[in-house]
């Protein structure tokens, strides 16, 4: 297995304690900093945009409930040149970059291309940017920006529409990566189809607001006039250095999956509660799909996220590690659910910690080998709903001193 760590900087409410922003991104830095010396291959950063505590306060809330923000950064862009600055060979990932708000895909092209430009100028750093994009978690992030219906027969297909949206911005955003210059004209056409909907009326739905509009009736479909709508263009800088950068898609729609490695050498971001089926069935269309320039697929290109509860304390007794490990998941999830959903069920909390890894150091081996492949790339999760800095630092290094040595000697 590769071991890469995960960083949500999730700045709420725990037990009556807030830490302030500043404490947030100090604490981070130092636990990037623990990760480097340990030898974790690469720090995946949540990226969140716009405040989750102010949204709260409108009609539409999504997370009402939560105290606090998701999530505080909002650029790995600038987060990786200093991380790089204080670190000496862990890599950095956005986990991930959400490509349709603040200016959509031909601005984040154009932001990352610099960011590569500029990385490339230093000769003693050859670190790769691990840049995970997808369409973002929550729509009022994106909706300022222009990625909202834009009349009633959008409203009516919205639910498929938003999925080829981002479809369309991967198209955009990897050709703007490169050097050819290309126009609106030349995208893949936003095609609704009666296929696309699987909830009975909701194609009639559709299809009684056409007349309505100007969208055009072909072959039994409707196409929509493009969210992003330009002349030729070219993203400039032209000979940014793409051998800095490896592309890890958001999602688990099979044609996005095609279309961006079309392109470049695409991986796919997978989170821990997706289907083994759904899991399998990625590998297997990779294998095909994934673009010959990265050569053979590879498991451990879908980095998986894992919950980890450690207990490495050499002072208690097994069987206390697993005790104390067990009741940090069972506080952590139960904060977790409350924040979400502002209620407490305690079957969800069950499950969610029988998801999750605990243990001692030879319990979370033992899991960790009997719930994943021998191949793949895990995305460990230590500050999940806690911000004391020092246990979440002790599991690190519980982890990488006690119990990956069991993983890598097979000694279970």
């Amino acid at each position: 297995m590769k071991f890469d760590i995960f960083f949500s900087i999730c700045q709420t409410e725990i037990d009556g304690y807030m830490p302030s922003e500043k404490l947030m991104f100090e604490q981070f830095f130092d636990q990037l900093e623990l990760a480097d010396r340990l030898g974790f291959e690469t720090a995946w950063v949540a990226e969140t945009h716009l405040s989750c505590e102010v949204q709260k306060h409108n009609p539409d809330a999504v997370i009402p409930h939560f105290k606090g923000e998701i999530g505080l950064n909002t650029d790995l862009l600038q987060l990786t040149h200093l991380a790089m600055a204080r670190t000496r060979r862990i890599a950095l990932g956005s986990a991930i970059r959400n490509i349709l708000c603040n200016g959509g895909p031909l601005a984040h092209a154009e932001a990352v291309k610099t960011f590569l430009t500029l990385h490339g100028l230093q000769p003693s750093e050859r670190r790769r940017l691990h840049l995970g994009f997808a369409a973002g978690r929550f729509p009022f992030s994106n909706s300022p920006y222009g990625i909202r219906p834009r009349h009633e027969l959008e409203e009516a297909a919205w639910p498929v529409l938003k999925g080829l949206i981002f479809l369309q911005a991967t198209e955009i955003f990897l050709r703007a990566l490169g050097k050819q210059p290309f126009s609106s004209r030349e995208l893949r056409p936003l095609r609704l189809e009666r296929r696309m909907f699987r909830e009975p009326g909701q194609w009639e739905a559709v299809t009684a607001k056409r007349e309505k509009q100007r969208d055009t009736a072909i072959d039994g479909g409707i196409l929509v006039p493009p969210f992003w709508s330009f002349d030729r263009l070219g993203v400039i800088p032209f000979d940014a250095p793409l051998e800095f950068l490896q592309l890890v898609l958001g999602s688990h729609d099979p044609e996005v999956q095609i279309l961006a490695n079309q392109y470049f050498p695409c991986w796919v971001f997978n989170l821990s509660i997706t289907p083994s089926s759904i899991i399998e069935a990625t590998h297997q269309r990779m294998q095909k799909a994934y673009h010959p320039a990265g050569g053979p697929w590879h498991r451990s290109y879908m980095p998986r996220t894992s919950l980890i509860f450690i207990n490495g304390d050499s002072h208690l007794s097994r069987n206390e590690q697993r005790a104390r490990a067990k009741a940090a998941a069972q506080h952590a999830l139960q904060n977790y659910w409350r924040a979400m959903e502002g209620t407490l069920d305690p079957k969800k909390v069950s499950e969610a910690v029988e998801n999750a890894v605990y243990g001692n150091p030879e319990d979370v081996a033992r899991q960790l080998t009997s719930k994943y492949h021998p191949d793949d790339r895990i995305m460990l999760w230590f500050d999940f709903n806690t911000h004391d800095n020092q246990a979440i630092k002790a599991s690190m290094d519980a982890f990488w001193n006690q119990a990956r040595p069991l993983l890598d000697r097979g000694a279970l």
